[in-house]
């Protein structure tokens, strides 16, 4: 996400949280402030036309939360174990490419915040950073998000390195193996970055990893089948690496639920519940809508994540309902990184999670055993089926 230059209206990160904070949300409304507009437009934007994207904010709306009362909370707390992990809320830091063009101290800041509010951290392999140098600055709970490279042994070189820096967890992405780029992004100038991120460059003292060939495309071949797709996961793949590490290994990407359970079948830790922010295949429904249906699918005992749309607490609370056990936050984790640094991070998540113990409190909800299904009801005028089954 790297920009060569910055008009001279964009602000440099604060030091101190500017006045007027009174959501989570607000750090997106300041991000204009300290983001230049064509790495806004890609940080704000999705694939081709923006449709899942926008889908994904757009299916929160759908729902409304039941108030009750007379209901006895003063023993409220938001504290979950997930997959054998204690976490003092359901609140995680989705794994967000090149930081750095952003903030300075890049995923740096963010695993700062992450220690400073002990919320789990994922990785990405896009890093501004090494992981080395990200798992050295804190946070107790850290997971690393991994793509497939071309070449098995370039993917192993980075499982090693994620398991001997204490990653506890690692995120396998699926769902981007061809994507198409934000239009509102191109028109506004945003180029992506040419130059190889540190993740990917080998440690110190190994020798790098081979490049894959391109692959040769006859008269009729297609760019797409015969050549990007030829590099795509594979079934075989991921049994692959289920048996190289001893990490629990999560799976993001997750719409359909014939996929939940094929993936379960497999063995797999958990899965993310995602359209990749809407960055995949443009048009697919919101993550929010496929939830229940993926849970359904899969049966209350495998973990599940939602990944997209989430701006507020109340957001949180209708994706924990329809059968998330946490939810991931990636917008919103640039936006106040861009403000503030690791300071914007952490407050943005001190909100977030007031945002969700206010909406628990009125909805008459002490823990989050509470929420379900029972807590909503559709928005006028909205009916609410599965978009696949």
């Amino acid at each position: 996400m790297r920009q060569e230059s910055s008009p001279a209206s964009v602000q440099p990160p604060l030091s101190q949280l500017p006045a007027g904070l009174c959501a989570a949300a607000d750090y997106a409304r300041l991000a204009p402030q300290f983001i230049a507009a064509p790495l806004l437009a890609h940080i704000d934007g999705g694939s081709g036309r923006d449709r899942t994207a926008t889908a994904n904010l757009a299916a929160f709306e759908r729902w409304q939360i039941l108030p009750r009362l007379l209901r006895d909370l003063r023993h409220g707390h938001t504290r979950r174990t997930l997959a054998g992990t204690a976490l003092r809320h359901p609140l995680m830091l989705a794994a967000v490419a090149q930081l750095g063009a952003v903030h300075p101290q890049a995923e740096r800041a963010v695993a700062q915040a992450a220690e400073a509010t002990q919320t789990p951290m994922v990785l990405s392999t896009l890093s501004s950073l090494s992981l080395e140098d990200v798992a050295a600055a804190g946070g107790a709970t850290r997971w690393f998000q991994l793509y497939l490279q071309p070449q098995r042994a370039a993917t192993l070189q980075l499982v090693r390195r994620a398991e001997q820096a204490g990653y506890q967890a690692l995120v396998l992405t699926l769902d981007t193996p061809v994507q198409t780029p934000s239009h509102r992004a191109l028109r506004a100038g945003y180029r992506a970055p040419q130059a190889l991120p540190p993740n990917l460059q080998p440690m110190a003292g190994l020798p790098a990893a081979p490049t894959a060939p391109a692959p040769a495309l006859g008269a009729d071949d297609s760019r797409i089948f015969q050549g990007a797709m030829q590099a795509a996961p594979r079934p075989e793949d991921l049994d692959w690496l289920l048996g190289q590490t001893r990490l629990p290994l999560w799976i993001k990407g997750v719409l359909h639920p014939d996929d939940a359970r094929l993936l379960a079948g497999h063995g797999v830790a958990g899965l993310v519940v995602s359209n990749h922010g809407g960055r995949s295949l443009d048009g697919a429904p919101a993550s929010l809508d496929c939830l229940p249906a993926v849970r359904a699918a899969v049966g209350p005992a495998l973990p599940l994540l939602l990944d997209g749309g989430i701006r507020s607490g109340d957001d949180a609370f209708k994706a924990l309902a329809l059968g998330a056990d946490a939810v991931m936050l990636g917008r919103l984790q640039a936006h106040a990184l861009a403000v503030a640094g690791a300071l914007g991070v952490a407050h943005m998540l001190k909100l977030l999670r007031e945002e969700l113990e206010l909406t628990m409190a009125l909805a008459g909800c002490a823990t989050l055993a509470d929420i379900g299904p029972h807590c909503l009801v559709a928005a006028p005028g909205q009916a609410h089926s599965s978009p696949v089954v």
